[in-house]
């Protein structure tokens, strides 16, 4: 069924809603007032242009300099009526120039600004691209940890939501070199990138690396086909969504209670109790020469070492207690998530 057509009252009621259109509509309405005021002077008693405009002004602007003609009754009348409507003009002039200048539009500048001057701050955080359902639940896992991050989105509705939750962000392009520069990516220890295409996520991860060679990114690949390509572009690792996905929903259908675990752990949230974290060993660590037993995490800390990352990428699961670590390896962890989040505090890894 169509609209009903509406009446010119309705569609003028409102496009003056506009804070915008009712300034424009308040000068327009002082510029007539001044018209009409000059134009009276002269009709009514019978002064020039010139002297006619200059009384219509100083009454309007009830600034009082003096009368340059002298006024009859009417003309006195006529001042009063002018001064009413003059002030009345004004007034709701300045009342609109005031909401403009310092209404949301004003101060949505001074949160960006704001925001501009926290992110250029920023040092060793993880940027985020792209905040659909991924973005989202990324980041906060990330903030749930207390990671400090930064989103660039392009999306319009998406800053609205990116503000009201008070998320630091960048509106743009990740593909472009202004868009991470301004997000901190030379600063940054590590980037997603999370967009909804693989083309996107190529070009991101080109870009972030061109601009950041250390930098540890991570690219969601929404085929199986692309995983290859984002790591050719520059990706530390490569996480496919949907394949993740179907591995857990059989794990939920095979063995329910390894899921059930899994989910606890994974499960980033404010009152996790149980997490996995890990730990660099570089040389000059206290853990390096060290047996695992010798580390005594377990006794000190109730965390265990669940396994160890060799230099090349191997992993020995459940090591020995008698084993040495060695330099370069990384430990991988489990415990209680507050104990993890100090040693990982103590011990700060770094990516790459």
């Amino acid at each position: 069924m169509p609209e009903p057509r509406r009446s010119l009252w309705q569609r003028v009621h409102t496009g003056l809603q506009d804070p915008v259109k009712q300034l424009l509509v308040s000068l327009l309405l002082i510029l007539l007032i001044i018209a009409m005021g000059t134009v009276g002077y002269m009709v009514l008693e019978g002064a020039d242009w010139f002297d006619a405009l200059y009384m219509t002004v100083i009454t309007v602007a009830t600034v009082g300099y003096g009368e340059v003609i002298i006024l009859d009754r009417s003309g006195r009348a006529f001042t009063m009526l002018l001064i009413i409507l003059g002030v009345g003009a004004v007034a709701w002039a300045f009342t609109r120039a005031f909401e403009v200048t310092l209404g949301e539009a004003f101060w949505s500048s001074v949160r960006k600004q704001r925001m501009k001057e926290r992110i250029s701050r920023l040092s060793g955080h993880y940027i985020v691209c792209g905040y659909g359902r991924l973005g989202r639940r990324i980041v906060q896992d990330l903030l749930a940890r207390g990671e400090p991050c930064v989103v660039i989105d392009l999306a319009a509705e998406t800053e609205e939501v990116l503000q009201r939750d008070q998320i630091l962000y960048v509106r743009g392009d990740a593909t472009r070199d202004e868009v991470m520069m301004q997000a901190g990516v030379k600063r940054a220890r590590g980037l997603v990138s999370a967009m909804d295409t693989d083309a996107n996520n190529v070009l991101a991860v080109l870009t972030a690396r061109g601009l950041n060679p250390r930098l540890l990114i991570v690219a969601r690949a929404n085929s199986e086909g692309s995983e290859r390509k984002l790591e050719r572009a520059g990706a530390d690792r490569v996480v496919t969504p949907e394949s993740i996905g179907g591995h857990r929903l059989a794990l939920a259908l095979l063995r329910p209670g390894v899921h059930d675990f899994l989910n606890r752990i994974f499960s980033f949230h404010p009152d996790l109790e149980i997490d996995v974290g890990q730990i660099n060993v570089p040389g000059d660590s206290p853990f390096a020469g060290q047996t695992v037993a010798g580390c005594d995490l377990r006794r000190v800390r109730n965390v265990s070492i669940l396994g160890i990352q060799l230099p090349d990428g191997e992993f020995v699961l459940n090591p020995d207690p008698d084993r040495v670590i060695e330099p370069e390896q990384t430990l991988i962890l489990i415990g209680p998530a507050e104990a993890i989040y100090e040693l990982e505090a103590l011990y700060s890894w770094a990516p790459i």
